[in-house]
């Protein structure tokens, strides 16, 4: 696994070159201690202090094609609305992230949107896309891991298969602090089952999509 190693002081937007680059080559960027200690501290206690409560069961699709459905997946979800003030410092390095992007590829990114997801032992989430069926809105994906104590033999992996499905790509480790963002609508991955808690703050950056029927990304 390649990862990009980047000093913690720079939240990602210093080595904005090195990650273009690794997504006009591969698709993807996998980098290693992506935030500060003390801003991925604060994500991380915030999200493992949450009540349980506050949690959603997460479903697939979208509009009238949303559905709850555990076969697919079993984890539990909180959007985030920028409400604490380590939600508005990552939420800011995500807007730079976005624009430092634009800037170097082009890609027209307009909005990001995000959760902290929680994988309870047992929870998975079966092979799929990022994108919805039909439209072209989520372009690229965001995970940030936020699991201090996590070992081999916890679970929760990323498993991320090249286009057709079958090629093994990437088996990303959900290790505190790592981020792993890729190309929406090109790779399908799924999360293996997990044996303990496993916690992650994952987005997408869309696209202005709408047209004079419909507004798209809706907010």
């Amino acid at each position: 696994m390649n990862v990009l190693e980047l000093p913690a002081e720079n939240f990602l937007l210093t080595e904005l070159d090195a990650i273009a680059d690794a997504l006009v080559t591969d698709g993807y960027a996998i980098i290693g201690a992506a935030l500060s200690a003390a801003l991925a501290s604060a994500l991380m206690t915030e999200a493992h202090t949450l009540e349980p409560a506050v949690f959603a069961d997460a479903g697939t699709g979208r509009d009238q094609a949303h559905q709850i459905n555990q076969r697919i997946r079993k984890d539990r979800i909180l959007w985030l609305m920028g409400k604490t003030a380590c939600v508005r410092e990552y939420l800011d390095i995500m807007e730079k992230l976005r624009i430092g992007i634009n800037q170097r590829l082009f890609m027209g990114l307009f909005d990001y949107e995000c959760h902290y997801a929680c994988y309870e032992p047992g929870a998975y989430y079966r092979k799929h896309l990022d994108a919805f069926e039909g439209r072209r809105n989520r372009v690229l994906s965001t995970v940030l891991y936020l699991n201090p104590d996590w070992q081999a033999g916890d679970g929760g992996e990323l498993m991320m298969y090249a286009p057709d499905e079958t090629n093994l790509l990437q088996v990303v480790k959900p290790v505190h602090n790592t981020m792993i963002m890729f190309l929406s609508e090109r790779f399908p991955h799924e999360v293996l089952p997990t044996r303990t808690n496993r916690y992650s703050l994952t987005g997408w950056y869309r696209i202005n999509t709408s047209t004079g029927q419909v507004v798209d990304p809706a907010s």
